[in-house]
């Protein structure tokens, strides 16, 4: 059986939003014209002392309630000082599985699950796992990894990290449904199955960046798509973001729905009027939640679904900002209606 076999495109293909119906996590997050809510974890940033992160999954509990739609968290197997930002700390999936315990509705997605360090064996197992661990609530954020230093590390060549990606999605995609026999460079099953099967049938691949990959391909394999959203502060990154995703929405061949994502580091301050304003070079958003809510709006016009918020370089206390969010933005971009996660009894 070839990786690429065009008789299996069902599967080893995105797939648009008719496939997830049943998918809560997916349901939770995403339908046309709308926008959703979501939080990227860590809510401290690490700096070397642990002690920052207590504390950080009764706050989860709390997003869980008010109703956010997802949290997310990062995969950084390994902290390069040189880059600066250690990320989540927890491994991504035994991290997921904990707050998966602790909460009910939130969707719980990976953003984004490095697909070319790990093999598709075990991010098949982990991600099945979780997801009939958390009742169908997993949103697979993968991405090909931009920390060259973890490459070397684990053996592989960081110039080879696009290739190796996309041989990784197709054959988690044959694994999660249930092929028996695969051939690939990565390795071959033979009269094996991957158990647990995902809890809806089908688990969300929803691309990160590029991933080395063409514009084509995104169109044709990611399930949906989360890009950067260029400059948050002014109307020419709202109109280069919307030329994007129009740029990729006429990738996918039937031009059925799916969703795009996009994410921005905020420091929420108390005074509600306080303009946008970029910091450290762009990479955090100083903003009242006025300018917050009207660049939220900005993204759903420009066709984006789903908005994760990074605080974990804000200045107030985090049970403060997510509480503004809760009480005064969250009710204009409500999560959606949908299925119901499974019984979480295991």
């Amino acid at each position: 059986m070839s990786v690429f076999d065009p008789t299996l495109s069902a599967v080893t293909r995105g797939a648009d939003a008719s496939a997830f119906a049943h998918h809560p996590g997916y349901c939770r997050m995403f339908a046309p014209q709308r926008l959703t809510l979501g939080v990227f974890l860590p809510l401290r940033f690490y700096q070397g002392d642990m002690r920052v992160l207590q504390g950080q999954a009764e706050l989860v509990r709390a997003i869980d309630r008010q109703g956010f739609a997802a949290v997310w968290v990062r995969d950084v197997p390994l902290f390069d000082p040189a880059f600066g930002d250690a990320g989540q700390v927890f491994d991504p999936f035994a991290y997921l599985a904990y707050l998966a315990a602790q909460t009910r509705h939130v969707a719980l997605a990976t953003g984004s699950a490095i697909f070319t360090l790990r093999h598709p064996i075990d991010l098949a197992k982990a991600a099945a796992t979780l997801d009939c661990l958390s009742g169908g609530r997993l949103l697979l954020g993968i991405a090909s990894g931009d920390r060259a230093v973890e490459f070397p590390a684990y053996g592989l060549a960081h110039a080879a990290r696009g290739e190796r990606f996309a041989l990784a999605v197709d054959y988690v995609r044959r694994l999660l449904a249930g092929h028996t026999s695969i051939d690939s460079p990565l390795g071959q099953v033979r009269d094996a199955q991957l158990l647990p099967r995902p809890s809806s049938g089908r688990i969300p691949l929803v691309v990160t960046g590029r991933s080395q990959q063409s514009l084509e391909w995104l169109g044709e394999h990611a399930d949906g798509w989360l890009s950067y959203p260029d400059a948050t502060h002014d109307a020419l990154g709202r109109v280069r973001l919307a030329e994007k995703i129009r740029a990729w929405r006429a990738a996918i061949p039937g031009g059925g729905f799916r969703p795009h994502m996009t994410n921005e580091w905020i420091d929420l301050v108390d005074d509600p009027h306080f303009p946008r304003t970029p910091m450290q070079g762009g990479y955090v958003l100083r903003t009242g939640r006025n300018g917050l809510i009207d660049l939220l709006g900005e993204w759903q016009a420009a066709g984006v679904n789903h908005a994760a918020l990074g605080i974990h370089k804000a200045q107030r206390p985090a049970a403060d900002i997510i509480q503004e969010l809760a009480e005064d933005v969250l009710p204009l971009f409500p999560s959606l209606p949908g299925p119901q996660p499974l019984r979480q009894d295991w």
